[in-house]
Formats: structure tokens, sequence, C-alpha cells
């Protein structure tokens, strides 16, 4: 299968684009930065410079590339900039869409998120509704344009190159006693599962599937073992802010019921040791 991979240069792409080649895909993998180019290319994949905020350019991208299903995995998080991220959820989605559309590709395979679900008691499953007004809300309304369309909807990312490994984002704030434990709950995916899922996505049923492991967890009980195995100190426990996420434990059988087998089911098994 040609596939268009939007945001090859990514945390995700870059994992994903050798996985898909090794599955026998060709692959056309897009960037912002011509200097990615060399390392598309090195991952197997055919490089093309396009940013999805320029429509035109986009929409004769895609066209030129003639692909049978378009890879949506564009994130805008480099410098935690989450409106840009929501602009490129919410824009950059609808010119993705849109340049589908025109090409005449029928099928869109996306990336959501896994703790956007609206406030509720019970476990969050694909059914239940996400926050009202959210981008990955609009991003997967864009994508549902289309005749065929899968949603996976990950947990938090952890493992190499992630914020959580050594030396990432969220690492060094642990290890500065920065990040409070909280209730908040945290579906965890390990990025390697991650590529695993959205290579085997390819021969799913079309439709909306949790990419999570098996134990969300409130920050109260994953934060001081992942400190713990950073050699940071204990974090201190706090209450949520009014206005904070209280976020809900989310529910992976449906990606399991077609065959997805996390090779970490729980954070404990991936977080980083001493």
């Amino acid at each position: 299968m040609h596939i268009f991979l939007a945001g090859g240069a990514g945390i995700v792409g870059t994992r994903l684009i050798p996985a898909l080649v090794r599955a026998g895909h060709d692959v056309t993998a897009t960037t912002r930065r011509t200097e990615r180019l060399d390392v598309l290319h090195d991952l197997g994949a055919r490089g093309v410079v396009v940013d999805v905020l320029d429509a035109p350019h986009l929409a004769e991208t895609v066209a030129a590339a003639e692909p049978e299903l378009v890879m949506h995995q564009l994130t805008d998080l480099g410098e935690y900039d989450t409106e840009a991220n929501a602009r490129l959820r919410r824009d950059g989605t609808a010119n993705l869409v849109a340049a589908a559309e025109a090409a005449g590709v029928d099928r869109m395979i996306a990336q959501s998120i896994a703790f956007a679900y609206a406030p509720g008691d019970t476990t969050a499953t694909e059914d239940d509704p996400l926050e009202p007004g959210s981008a990955v809300g609009t991003l997967e309304a864009l994508v549902h344009r289309l005749p065929r369309a899968t949603v996976l909807r990950y947990g938090m990312f952890y493992g190499d190159g992630t914020w959580y490994a050594p030396g990432g984002r969220i690492a060094g704030a642990v290890a500065a006693g920065q990040l409070p434990a909280t209730p908040t709950i945290t579906p965890f995916v390990h990025i390697e599962d991650v590529v695993s899922a959205t290579v085997q996505a390819l021969d799913w049923p079309d439709g909306t599937y949790n990419i999570v492991d098996d134990e969300p967890a409130s920050g109260t009980v994953w934060l001081p073992v992942y400190a713990s195995g950073l050699g940071a100190p204990a974090p201190r426990v706090a209450g949520l802010p009014d206005a904070a996420p209280r976020r809900r434990t989310v529910s992976n059988a449906k990606a399991r019921a077609v065959g997805w087998r996390p090779g970490y089911p729980s954070w404990r098994d991936g977080f980083p040791t001493l």
C-alpha cells in the first residue's frame, strides 16, 4: 500500500516509517524542514517538504504522491505551544482532509488522544463523548468526513525519545521536584506500542480505538514509582485546582478485541529504572 504519512519527522513518524516499510508498504512522508529529508530517506521513505497549514501546496503534494491512504501523525509541541498544536489539529487537519478528498483518497488513519474524554465516573470507552469544544473533537469530526476513517486515541507517550525518558521535559521537572503527585488519572502507552497498534490498524475495521495500556493511574500512584526509577526526590502530594482536568480511566478492550496486545501492559513495565 502507498501511504502518505503527514508528520513523518515526528516522534511517532520516525518510528512508524521503518515499521511500515518492513510490513511491505511504500511511504511518502512529510517534513517542514529541508534538512530532515535525509533522515526520512534513511528511514526508508520518500520525503517531501510541506507545511500542512499551506493548503494549496499540501493539495498539490498529496495529489502528486497518489497515495491509497493518508496517515495523520501531526503535532506541534516542540516548544510546548498548546495553541500551535490546537491550530494544527483544527486547521491542519481540515487542509489534510480536503487534500485527500481532492486527490480521491477515501481513507485516513489519524492520531488523537485518550485523555480528552468528558468528565465521568466510569471507565471511558470509544462511545463516550470528548470534552465539548476540544481541538481533538474537531480533528476527529473532520477525519470522519472521509468514507473510511480510523481514529487512534493514544495515551500519554513514554519511552525513548519522549518527555518521560531520562533527560526529557517531564523527567527534568520531576528531578527538580517541580511536578506534584495529584489525583489526575493518566492513561499511558509506550511509544513502541503506539507503533505496533498503528501498523496493525491498517488491517482493522474503520472506527475509533483507544490505544492505552492496561493500567491508567492517578499521579499519586504512578509518579512516586517514576520518580524512584529516575533517582529523583519523592514528589509532594497535592490536590487538584478547581480548573484542572479530572481525567478518567480508559479502556483498551476494543483494540484488544481486534488483536492488539501492548508489549508494555503497564507503565510499571516500561518506566526508567536505576
